[in-house]
């Protein structure tokens, strides 16, 4: 599983997320599609606010807290817009969040009650959490969506990889500490 998630995590490290660097589908995404990957989007902030959160209430350190509910924060609010993304197509926004980022969440909590509430392990549980959003949004910029949604997706996936980079950063500080 430890080596499973290295791997995940190394191979996102050494990739952009940039849209100008992905590969573009030469066909234009259909009404379903954008929907279903809006829709993914959406489920994937909703995990993250909840994580997050979550992450938050376990943490011990103050500043740890308050960075983690602040990410929680930007989670919500990329996923209200989002909503209105779907909503302005017609479509209904799904309802919560996955059932992988509730195992998530369920994870987080049995492995910082077992590790005594360990700071670090809780940051490592939100690397690995949005190691995941940031796989998703590499997937939805990777498709052909309309010219209006795209720059609300690219700014949001680099909010993604930037909540990463510094969970990461804050987790490798503790380490070495």
């Amino acid at each position: 599983m430890a080596e499973e998630r290295n791997e995940h995590r190394d191979a996102l490290a050494g990739e952009s997320i940039h849209p100008l660097t992905q590969g573009h589908s030469t066909h234009a995404a259909s009404h379903a599609d954008v929907l279903s990957v809006l829709n993914d989007l959406l489920q994937s902030c909703r995990d993250g606010a909840y994580g997050f959160a979550t992450s938050a209430e376990h943490a011990k350190a103050q500043d740890i807290k308050t960075l983690l509910a602040r990410h929680a924060g930007e989670c919500t609010v990329a996923a209200r817009e989002i909503e209105q993304a779907i909503v302005a197509r017609g479509g209904e926004p799904e309802k919560g969040g996955t059932a992988a980022g509730a195992l998530h969440r369920g994870w987080v909590a049995v492995r910082t009650a077992l590790s005594q509430q360990d700071d670090k392990t809780v940051l490592q549980e939100c690397e690995r959490g949005e190691d995941t959003a940031v796989a998703r949004y590499r997937k939805a910029l990777a498709t052909d969506l309309p010219a209006d949604l795209r720059p609300m997706i690219e700014r949001q996936a680099l909010g993604a990889r930037r909540n990463h980079d510094e969970v990461k950063a804050l987790r490798d500080a503790l380490q070495k500490a």
